[in-house]
């Protein structure tokens, strides 16, 4: 099953000057820029050589007979029906495989992405595209490979290699060049996409050097003068954070915000990094996709106690500072974490090592083998209790999580300390037991705010026990990443619940928040905005709008750019997004569902019957379009074919108050009572004081005569929703009021 992300934000890495030099305010000649890494040689010649050994140097490179690996020698790779042949013309790379119209062609290869444990390749497309192809090399086994190995991907899909999935600009760029413009036009769908150096080179982590280089090449330099601006971001001996956050801009699965990056250490000024929820991770945090190393590492007590990239890895070459244990051994010096007694397994055997035990690895990409960064102590006792994955039974596959629990307690006599996974697990199931769960991480400073976000957006989601409640106390918490977190969850909850509350984040100090509670407050109407945060507002909504159009080259940022412009009622601007979406990605049905309310809204049903009975063929498990559906053909008359949708988005188990509301009514108006009442219980079951469904309910039984009972839902009506006029007229008819 293929997974969509409905992302609000996206995100760019920020440049963070750090100027501990403020002697003078001297400004230098022009504003500062980039130089490219041959200016930095000169003076840095040790750190450009171990460059050069880097997996940063080979990022991206020119295609030619030094940095091509694959063979291209008139070789032929046949998988998932396709069939791609290598070969060389005219001192050139070219492969042979199928179009983005699938067909047949001859494309040269423009550059080499990568050099170990796997090598892509990009081809040119019109409109300033570039393309990863599918087809990769295993610079290890020597061979072709199929990154999506079983998986027949057909032209016009998101994932095939010529689609939105697979573009370098959206995709790939800012995180394999230095200083990307990705340059996207919205109104022409096309690319002017610039780099200052085609691979990750000093600049990407230390910033424009031309300040710098300036001032080192000056007088006041000579003198021993300080001046303002003159180093480097991520200079020797930074703070922490600057270092962790730089290298998080790409060892990150985020969103991007833009392109225009703030200066300061907040990295939710440019980027929004993944939570650890069950969408990509596993329930208590864990990976469980390809999620990189930021958002595992923050969790981390590793994190917690100050330790940085830098510590493990060369920041130049990239590579471990010490082979195997010794790079733990850094703090973890003692013999102890030797001996058998803390690994539990002998010596020479894999299971003293302590990636084996701390780091579980996953393949990605096909071959590559990554490791989870936040170093856990093995819990298979979690297994047990939650399902959860554990390191033991990665190795011994054979046993039970039972079996690994029990060795555990026998090994080290003494039941595990908490750890909040232990919370964050039950949490995520966002049932009538996770609200307590949930807000003791809220609670707890001593949590990883990565985690207490985590928990945020669950209850943001939440539908029982007020959880709103449980979030407005926190809108003013010290973590950028809750705050956001928390604005984007009161979506989900009345307006007046949180109109004064949130208004204040219009003018947060940091872009995201204010994105999104611009996002927030799209929908309250301009008169009901307070006063004094209505020329935040303005501002908050500009800021929303330009990350909303510098996303709109991604299929989801297409989508949501219409749905911006279907909530501001610009239709003609929501429908051409749309349309946009689906034309990046065909299977895309939020957009067609999307985009046949918007035909429906401009009077154009035909076509908004073509769009949902499309969706519905795409995606027949979904009982949102077929509800939707079955309101589009009672509006257009068609009985029949409104109750079959209905019926059928009743049948998929659907949690949808509304379609069983719906259908109730439907059959009502059919004279088919005995039939409407179940529907409506169906719907009082999911929602017990829904006061449309007992309204409907309490009239149908007023019109069977069934006194009794329409007194019965008559009075829960009004004692949930007494005060709301639109039940006021029925409750006094029948003198409950």
């Amino acid at each position: 099953m293929r997974l969509y992300i409905y992302l609000f934000f996206a995100a760019a890495a920020g440049i963070i000057m750090l100027e501990c030099c403020r002697e003078s305010a001297t400004p230098f000649s022009n504003p500062n820029s980039f130089t490219g890494n041959a200016s930095c040689q000169p003076c840095h010649a040790p750190e450009h050589k171990e460059w050069l050994t880097s997996h940063h140097y080979m990022a991206m490179q020119p295609a030619n007979d030094s940095t091509v690996l694959g063979d291209f020698n008139n070789s032929v790779f046949k998988a998932d029906g396709v069939t791609t042949s290598f070969f060389r013309k005219d001192g050139k790379y070219y492969l042979n495989t199928q179009d983005e119209t699938g067909t047949y062609r001859d494309m040269e290869v423009k550059y080499i992405f990568g050099f170990t444990p796997l090598q892509q390749y990009l081809v040119a497309f019109p409109g300033g595209r570039l393309q990863a192809t599918r087809m990769s090399w295993d610079t290890k086994e020597k061979k072709w490979f199929h990154q999506y190995a079983g998986e027949n991907i057909p032209a016009g899909d998101w994932l095939h290699w010529t689609g939105n999935g697979q573009n370098w600009n959206t995709m790939c760029a800012s995180c394999h060049s230095t200083h990307v413009k990705k340059g996207y036009d919205s109104e022409t769908d096309s690319y002017q996409t610039t780099y200052n150096d085609i691979n990750v080179s000093c600049e990407s982590c230390h910033g424009p050097g031309k300040n710098h280089i300036e001032y080192i090449q000056g007088a006041a330099y000579k003198r021993g003068k300080k001046i303002s601006g003159s180093l480097l971001q991520m200079y020797k001996n930074a703070d922490r954070m600057t270092g962790i956050n730089q290298c998080g801009y790409c060892h990150a699965r985020r969103t991007d915000i833009t392109e225009n990056p703030l200066p300061g250490q907040e990295v939710l000024n440019d980027y929004i990094p993944e939570l650890p929820t069950t969408e990509f991770f596993f329930a208590d945090g864990q990976m469980n996709d390809e999620d990189y190393n930021y958002t595992p590492f923050l969790q981390s007590k590793m994190f917690q106690r100050g330790v940085q990239c830098t510590d493990c890895h060369s920041p130049h070459s990239g590579k471990l500072k010490f082979d195997g244990a010794t790079v733990c051994a850094q703090c973890h010096a003692s013999d102890h974490y030797e001996s058998e007694k803390h690994t539990l397994h002998k010596a020479g055997t894999v299971g003293v090592n302590c990636i084996s035990c701390h780091m579980p690895s996953k393949l990605y990409m096909g071959n590559d083998l990554r490791h989870d960064h936040s170093f856990r102590i093995p819990r298979p006792d979690l297994t047990v209790k939650y399902g959860v994955p554990n390191t033991c039974n990665n190795c011994h596959s054979n046993k039970s999580a039972q079996w690994s629990a029990d060795a555990i307690a026998k090994g080290y006599g003494t039941a595990p300390r908490y750890h909040w996974s232990e919370d964050l697990v039950p949490g995520s199931r966002q049932d009538a037991n996770s609200l307590p769960h949930l807000s003791k991480l809220m609670a707890d400073s001593a949590v990883p705010n990565m985690v207490r976000a985590a928990a945020a957006r669950y209850l943001g989601q939440l539908q029982q026990n007020n959880p709103a409640a449980q979030l407005l106390p926190y809108l003013n918490d010290t973590s950028a990443l809750v705050r956001h977190t928390i604005v984007q969850g009161l979506r989900n909850f009345p307006m007046q619940i949180w109109l004064n509350a949130a208004a204040p984040l219009l003018s947060d100090k940091v872009r995201a928040v204010r994105i999104a509670a611009a996002n927030l407050f799209l929908d309250v109407p301009s008169q009901q905005i307070p006063t004094i945060h209505f020329e935040a507002f303005t501002k908050a909504k500009n800021e929303l709008y330009s990350y909303t159009i510098f996303q709109t080259d991604f299929a989801m940022g297409s989508l949501q750019a219409g749905d911006y412009h279907r909530r501001i009622n610009d239709l003609p601007n929501a429908e051409k997004f749309y349309r946009r979406s689906i034309a990046k990605d065909s299977q895309l049905v939020n957009a067609r569902v999307n985009l046949a309310s918007t035909l429906n809204s401009l009077g154009r049903n035909d076509e908004a019957l073509q769009q949902l009975e499309l969706s519905a063929r795409i995606q027949p498990g979904s009982d949102h379009i077929f509800y939707t559906l079955g309101l589009l053909h009672a509006e257009m008359g068609n009985m029949p074919k409104a109750e079959q949708a209905l019926y059928n988005a009743t049948r998929l188990n659907s949690g949808n108050v509304r379609a069983w509301y719906n259908y109730g009514l439907l059959l009502a108006q059919q004279g088919k009572a005995a039939e409407a009442e179940k529907k409506y219980l169906q719907a009082l079951k999911a929602d017990p004081v829904n006061g449309s469904v007992l309204n409907a309910i309490t009239i149908l039984y007023l019109q069977q005569g069934k006194m009794e009972k329409a007194r019965d839902t008559g009075l829960r009506l009004k004692e949930f929703h007494g005060n709301d006029p639109a039940y006021r007229e029925l409750l006094t008819r029948m003198r409950l009021m």
